[in-house]
């Protein structure tokens, strides 16, 4: 069976990354939320999961291939020391739960940063360039 991905910010459809550039192409799911708190870390979002906050994104099912170029642009690291955590999350799309891999910002990157109170990176993006679109990764 192949991965569902869980994506929130510069991977979600207009974004700058959008997942839809990959090949082979993931399928859309559908759109939906998780529990978490998203920080502003200026060119892209990261995603602490838990607490009382949710998190705009969408499902996508994806090949194992896209899955490790996903790994390669957050920078996963086996040892967990990278940039993001690869982790696992059980989500709700359209009338069902699906378990969804989800990148989660590494503890030690969101001192200091900004939290995105809406949830939502690509209207927070919008808003802060005045164009729909997220700004480039550095």
């Amino acid at each position: 069976m192949m991965p569902h991905v869980f994506v929130y910010g510069t991977l979600r459809r207009s974004g700058r990354n959008d997942i839809a550039r990959y090949r082979p192409q993931p399928v859309c799911v559908g759109e939906a939320s998780i529990a978490g708190t998203l920080y502003d870390l200026g060119a892209y979002p990261g995603v602490v999961l838990g607490g009382s906050g949710r998190v705009k994104g969408e499902v996508y099912v994806v090949e194992p291939a896209v899955e490790a170029a996903l790994d390669v642009l957050e920078e996963v690291a086996d040892d967990d020391s990278g940039e993001y955590i690869k982790r696992r999350v059980r989500v709700g799309v359209g009338g069902e739960q699906v378990d969804c891999l989800v990148y989660e910002i590494h503890p030690s990157r969101i001192a200091g940063r900004q939290v995105i109170g809406s949830g939502d990176w690509i209207a927070h993006a919008a808003l802060q360039s005045g164009s729909p679109f997220s700004p480039p990764k550095d």
